[in-house]
């Protein structure tokens, strides 16, 4: 058998019907896995009490699906170029059903930590895979159009997840164990969808999986990812676990490296990266979500903190930079299917995003909601121009059999650069707040406002005077959060614009696929054929 042989069935260009069955299952998919990321963030203090944890188990509840679904991203993107897509696409949902069952009955930190890595795995596969089965059955010219759809299905996953974790956790009959039992019917529902609807032809192949390769990469990220969400919480950025961590991490990468340049299938072909696209978009993925999740996430607490805002209403109030992105992502992609151009929305996307994050680095306590509106707005809107066609322009410049590959790997870029972001910039959140505490209260200013020097405190329970003083450093602290984030939403405008702009291929994945078996099929029978003789 050769290493890659025709499809069963010979490929055929999906009609705008069968396609929008087929991204049902897909689109309530990706709302799974963006639930499972979002849903818990207003609603952890309330779990963490009633389990009797720690501080500590509160960051590895945070920590640890991020962690699983990050590093199992590009094993998902491999296994979609050798096996077939909709069967992982629903071995994964089934993961997170399971993950998302053990969280909710959880009596104990240990067991909802646990069942948290079975949702990261869960949510990893459906991050890498619902990308790789669009590129799969939509050709690249017409995939704007759709790319549009999942920026809404993006946009309001991550609206709803904290909006819905605060009605929760604010409603006495329902309580925190539902925010992961909501996700249980729509996976459900999705497992069935794509029974139905997703048909996709199967493609023999000889399969070598890389596990060494696997192994090596999984155990390098996690400790970077450890380091990252650890230090300055845990430890001290300079200290002894610190070196173990960051040095351990960059020999285990390196070992992959080495690997990975020497195995016939490994898990992140090498040679993408001389595709100088794949680069750039790689480049360019890991900068946006650094800016991007790293500036954003900490709003919720802004929400809270520093405008003393109750959960839900935190929830609602990032609705203007959700409805940006999703305009915005909708808009480009309908005018992206009609002219084929997408260059300049990348460049459009780097040059709004980056003055978003330069706005929001005005804020404080005293910020009125239409000002924070207006800046959140052109944050949305620069993040929904650059966030999906990154993966578009990748994927338009790759081999059909390395979509998976080149898809994963700019998934991964960004969960890495925005666990980093998250972890860098919550430190720096901390030591800002704890100087302006200082400043304000004198030494000890943490525990003088209602806690430890590290705790977040309940605005709530202070005395006017104290609470107009955490407020403000808040304020300011989240403040200094966009203006470092700011720079590398530049850098990534930078990357993008050496991006050289290609046209839109206009056949799907299934039938380069099929036409690139053919093409080794017969360059095999050219070289296997006798050379005649003169």
């Amino acid at each position: 058998m050769t290493a890659t042989e025709a499809p069963d069935q010979a490929p055929t260009s999906m009609t705008n019907r069968q396609i929008l069955q087929a991204m049902s299952g897909l689109m309530a998919g990706m709302f799974v896995a963006i639930l499972a990321g979002t849903v818990v963030a207003n609603a952890l203090p309330r779990i963490i009490a009633d389990l009797g944890a720690s501080q500590s188990a509160y960051t590895w509840v945070v920590t640890s699906e991020l962690l699983a679904m990050t590093a199992t991203v590009p094993l998902w993107g491999k296994l979609s170029d050798l096996y077939n897509k909709k069967l992982l696409l629903q071995l994964s949902l089934g993961m997170f059903v399971v993950g998302s069952l053990l969280a909710g009955f959880s009596q104990g930190v240990e067991l909802l930590i646990f069942s948290r890595v079975m949702q990261g795995i869960g949510a990893g596969g459906l991050t890498a895979l619902a990308q790789v089965v669009m590129a799969a059955v939509i050709p690249p010219r017409r995939l704007g159009k759709y790319a549009g759809m999942f920026g809404a299905v993006f946009a309001v996953g991550t609206v709803a997840g904290p909006l819905v974790g605060g009605v929760m956790v604010d409603t006495s009959w329902l309580g925190w164990r539902w925010c992961f039992f909501i996700g249980v019917p729509f996976a459900l529902i999705a497992i069935a969808l794509l029974q139905r609807t997703l048909h996709l032809p199967t493609v023999r192949r000889d399969v070598k999986i890389d596990y060494l390769g696997a192994f090596l990469i999984v155990a390098g990220v996690s400790a970077i990812l450890v380091w990252t969400s650890l230090a300055g919480n845990q430890f001290d950025w300079a200290s002894w676990q610190t070196a173990a961590l960051t040095g351990g991490g960059v020999l285990l990468l390196v070992a992959a490296v080495y690997v990975e340049a020497r195995v016939p299938e490994p898990v992140i072909p090498l040679t993408i990266f001389r595709n100088r696209t794949v680069t750039l978009t790689t480049i360019a993925s890991l900068l946006v979500g650094v800016a991007m999740f790293g500036g954003t996430v900490f709003l919720s607490q802004y929400f809270q903190i520093a405008l003393g805002k109750s959960p839900t209403v935190a929830g609602l109030m990032g609705l203007p930079m959700i409805m940006g992105l999703l305009v915005s992502s909708t808009v480009a992609g309908q005018i992206i299917s009609a002219t084929g151009r997408w260059k300049v929305f990348l460049i459009a996307g780097g040059i709004i995003m980056t003055a978003g994050l330069a706005m929001l680095s005005t804020i404080d306590a005293g910020t009125g909601f239409g000002l924070l509106s207006l800046y959140m707005a052109v944050l949305g809107i620069g993040v929904g121009l650059l966030m999906q066609n990154l993966i578009l322009a990748a994927q338009n410049d790759v081999p059909a059999s390395e979509l998976g590959a080149a898809t994963s790997v700019l998934s991964f870029f960004r969960s890495m650069g925005g666990t980093i972001g998250t972890s860098v910039l919550g430190a720096i959140l901390a030591n800002r707040v704890a100087s302006e505490l200082a400043k304000s209260l004198g030494t000890g200013g943490g525990a003088a406002a209602g806690g430890s020097s590290d705790a977040v405190p309940d605005v709530t329970k202070l005395p006017a005077p104290m609470r107009e003083v955490v407020e403000n450093a808040y304020g300011l602290a989240t403040a200094d959060l966009f203006l470092v984030a700011a720079p590398f939403a530049a850098l990534a405008l930078v990357a993008v614009v050496f991006i050289k702009e290609k046209p839109l291929k206009t056949t799907s994945g299934m039938e380069r696929l099929a036409e690139e078996a053919k093409q080794a099929m017969a360059d095999g029978d050219k070289q296997s054929s006798p050379t005649p003789v003169g």
